[in-house]
């Protein structure tokens, strides 16, 4: 394991593919809460 974290901050490729990673699966998550929260908060129109 010790191997991988020195590979992990020597290598920028690696160091940048899991940080853009990161980011990408954090503003996904983001949204999701977003649209769930706007989807429970919602107003239901009455019918006629």
């Amino acid at each position: 394991m010790q191997v991988f974290f020195r590979d992990f901050f020597s290598d920028p490729v690696l160091f940048m593919s899991f940080g853009i990673l990161t980011v990408v699966i954090l503003l996904c998550l983001f949204y999701v809460g977003y649209f769930v929260k706007k989807v429970m908060d919602a107003e239901v129109p009455e019918g006629n």
